[in-house]
């Protein structure tokens, strides 16, 4: 069967020359049309191609409820205190964190915004929020905010970024797309923006002849974008990263790129294009430095497993054990949040603040890593 989007970028790049790598995943993910992120068919979970935290078991949004209240009472406990969730998946986490929410003086005062590009996934959630209807809504993108007082935050978005492929060389080149005997292929060419060769000297970043990784310049274009709209509160994002010691270290010498097609990874980005997931994990040293210069202060970093025992996930399960008659089910699903072997130890849990004071954050208690950033 012809694929659409892959005759479509062939097109693009008759017209108007090799496409740097960050234009063809942005193509290829987030085409209104065709993109993997944009289409009707879009299923997340055991259907789709991942699954993320949420999918596994209702506690992860009990969780993150629990720090986010603790964020409102540092702030003062003001009237009303908006929550907005980019990337809002399945609709799973902000109904987990509603219904973990239901009693008491922050219910009242929050307010929850999704922020959801795909019109076909934006029903899911609605129907699936059905009964939280007054206290949910959403947006198309950050610019339809106004300015807030709460907290931003995402689960696994900053990975699905845009992001440059480079390569070492005789000095450092850039991966274009190009197109050769009707096929899509990789070619190598100069940068394409001078912020790549800043990244590297900034960062104090020395890769050999040969290795290959990405750089996500978005990231710190879209920090700048949430602290623009948030008047004060917080930024908390969930993904799989690294520091930048570790993400450009000597074994990690062709990057960090993966693709998943119906829950099989691969690294070829030039197959399956607009049908499967294109990921590259979150540099979460740059992510430190870009808020910091955007005026966001980071106030913790924790691998998932930590903050969510800190949180108390363990008395959860111990109430689960009591009162669960599907006890050992569920005890597996959450052992793959927090155990090293699963999303415990892969996903880091990053918050960053904007305003006065200095919150301490009892997600960050058992652990803190910032000061490895």
């Amino acid at each position: 069967m012809e694929n659409l989007l892959e005759k479509k970028i062939t097109g693009l790049i008759l017209q108007g020359g090799p496409m740097t790598f960050e234009r063809f995943m942005e193509i290829a993910l987030y085409d209104p049309e065709l993109g993997y992120y944009c289409s009707a068919d879009l299923e997340i979970g055991k259907a789709g191609d991942f699954y993320t935290s949420s999918h596994l078991h209702p506690v992860f949004g009990a969780m993150l409820g629990r720090q986010i209240m603790e964020m409102w009472e540092f702030m003062g406990r003001p009237e009303q205190f908006t929550l907005v969730e980019v990337g809002g998946g399945t609709g799973h986490i902000c109904c987990d964190i509603l219904d973990s929410l239901r009693e008491g003086q922050f219910f009242d005062a929050l307010q929850y915004i999704i922020v959801e590009i795909n019109p076909a996934m934006r029903k899911k959630q609605r129907a699936l929020l059905a009964a939280y209807a007054e206290k949910v809504s959403w947006v198309s993108s950050l610019e339809e905010l106004a300015p807030l007082q709460g907290c931003i935050f995402s689960n696994e978005l900053i990975d699905a970024f845009p992001v440059h492929l480079v390569e070492m060389g005789d000095e450092l080149t850039e991966i274009y797309v190009n197109t050769r005997a009707g096929a899509l292929v990789e070619e190598a060419g100069p940068l394409s923006t001078q912020a790549l060769a800043d990244h590297f000297r900034e960062f104090h970043i020395h890769i050999e002849k040969g290795y290959r990784t990405e750089v996500n310049l978005r990231a710190g274009q879209w920090l700048g974008d949430v602290s623009a709209k948030l008047l004060e509160g917080f930024v908390l994002t969930i993904d799989y990263g690294y520091n930048t010691r570790d993400y450009y270290s000597e074994d990690r010498d062709r990057g960090t790129l993966l693709c998943y097609h119906r829950h099989q990874a691969g690294e070829d980005p030039l197959q399956h294009i607009g049908q499967q997931d294109i990921t590259a994990h979150v540099n979460f040293s740059a992510l430190k430095k870009w808020g910091e210069d955007a005026g966001l202060r980071t106030r913790g970093l924790s691998s998932q497993g930590a903050f969510l025992v800190s949180l108390g996930i363990d008395a959860e399960i111990s109430r689960l054990a009591k009162e669960s008659p599907d006890y050992p089910v569920e005890l597996a699903r959450i052992k793959k949040l927090i155990l090293p072997q699963g999303m415990g130890d892969s996903h880091m849990v990053m918050v960053q603040y904007k305003g006065s004071g200095e919150p301490v954050l009892k997600g960050f208690s058992l652990r803190d890593q910032t000061r490895h950033l």
